[in-house]
């Protein structure tokens, strides 16, 4: 059975259009790479875990925030590797600045016998659908379809 991971794309309307909230990888081999690796912020599910739960989870852990509110099920994709995304998303506010991830340690640099720890995430930041298409894992872009999709024909705030 392929792993499975479970997120959530926070959302938000502004006069342009929407806009969602992506994140970027932490760890030494991101520090230089933007385009097509990007994340909504999602993560494994455990064993017997609830799909939306897993989903909140995650988002605490990488973000340092609650999701809350109402939640759309955007359905599940299958990423390049085989491993399989369940999401969701729902309309919230978020500062990037504050942004507090979990942690994860690793040698590093390789073969030194050292060990380094390294945030989950590095940076948060907002980009209009077009933008996170281009800033996001190209096996994700489908979240962000289905995203736009569900909110086809709504109006875009005005100014």
């Amino acid at each position: 059975m392929p792993k499975t991971s479970a997120g959530i794309v926070l959302f938000r309307r502004r006069p342009p259009g929407v806009e969602v909230l992506l994140v970027h990888p932490g760890g030494p081999f991101w520090t230089k790479k933007d385009e097509g690796t990007w994340s909504i912020p999602k993560g494994e599910v455990g064993p017997g875990e609830d799909l939306l739960a897993a989903a909140k989870r995650e988002f605490r852990e990488e973000t340092g925030a609650v999701a809350e509110g109402a939640f759309l099920d955007l359905g599940t994709v299958k990423q390049p590797s085989g491993k399989l995304v369940a999401a969701w998303a729902s309309e919230g506010v978020f500062d990037p600045a504050s942004l507090t991830s979990e942690h994860f340690t690793m040698e590093w640099p390789p073969r030194s016998g050292k060990s380094a720890a390294f945030p989950e995430v590095d940076k948060a930041e907002w980009f209009d659908l077009e933008t996170a298409k281009r800033k996001i894992l190209k096996g994700q872009r489908p979240i962000l379809d289905a995203l736009a999709e569900r909110l086809k024909g709504e109006r875009p705030l005005e100014t």
